[in-house]
């Protein structure tokens, strides 16, 4: 892998074919800016309840050029910020409710791809994260009480000898594991994702930098999408817009990737769940 490259996954299967950017002003029901997993399945989603909308997504390069698709592979349940954080404001009851659905919207993407046959990888295997000194088995313990008083997150805690017989990482002193994560290819989702949904009707268009939304449009370097409603879609890159640049904060993460493994290696990890690990 070379700095400047997409990411990994791209390299994996090969740089798409782009898509036509758009060539003069149109007009659309709803306009989606960002061809992510944000704005590709807002379109999935809004294609599949009113069929006879028209939907454009603008796109500065490829679908799935940014986060979604050079991410760690993760489909999980987590809520950012954490649940606790949420229930002054909304309440226990209506938290534990949020967090069934984010559990539920695992097995929605599971089924979406096999129902639109996107073979993007998917093993559900749950999410595994492993303590490996004192310090951090204390915080696991603690992670693991503050998870029984949510007993819908499904977290189970695991002794060193539970753990090391899941996966034989090396120092484990314990773990907590829970159901509702699946490794994917985020790439082939996102590619996947694309074709889905043009083949609902909506169009995309690729190489097409917004450079300004306003109510009602989006205007690019190739012309305007004029749209009852716009829907920024941008995530990361939203900080690019002079309008937003003080109301969005990008964050860096980075990946290593190891040279494949033998399957001498693997029988001695034991890794046979396909679980996402973390520390």
């Amino acid at each position: 892998m070379i700095n400047g490259d997409v990411s990994f996954w791209w390299n994996q299967i090969g740089m798409p074919v782009a898509r036509p950017a758009l060539a003069g002003d149109i007009d659309a029901d709803v306009c989606i800016v960002g061809a992510g997993y944000t704005g590709l399945w807002t379109a999935y989603y809004l294609k599949l309840l009113a069929p006879d909308i028209r939907v454009v997504v603008l796109e500065q390069r490829f679908a799935g050029y940014g986060a979604s698709g050079r991410n760690g592979g993760w489909l999980t349940n987590s809520i950012t910020g954490g649940r606790d954080h949420f229930v002054a404001e909304f309440g226990r009851e209506r938290v534990g409710d949020w967090q069934r659905r984010v559990n539920e919207t695992v097995d929605e993407v599971i089924a979406v791809c096999a129902r639109e046959k996107i073979d993007a990888d998917i093993v559900k295997g749950g999410e595994y994260n492993v303590a490996m000194n004192r310090a951090q088995q204390s915080r696991l313990e603690a992670w693991a009480a503050s998870e029984a008083e949510w007993p819908m997150a499904d977290a189970q805690l695991l002794s060193a000898d539970e753990a090391r017989a899941r996966i034989a990482i090396a120092g484990t002193t314990g773990g907590i594991w829970h159901p509702h994560a699946a490794r994917i290819q985020p790439a082939k989702l996102a590619q996947g994702l694309a074709l889905a949904c043009e083949r609902l009707g909506v169009v995309i268009h690729e190489n097409t930098t917004v450079t300004e939304i306003v109510p009602g449009a989006a205007r690019t370097e190739h012309g305007t999408v004029r749209a009852d409603f716009v829907i920024r879609a941008t995530e990361g890159f939203t900080a690019n817009f002079a309008q937003a640049h003080r109301e969005w904060l990008p964050m860096n993460s980075s990946l290593v990737v190891t040279t494949p493994l033998p399957a001498s290696a693997w029988n001695d990890i034991g890794w046979a769940g396909r679980d996402v690990v973390g520390d």
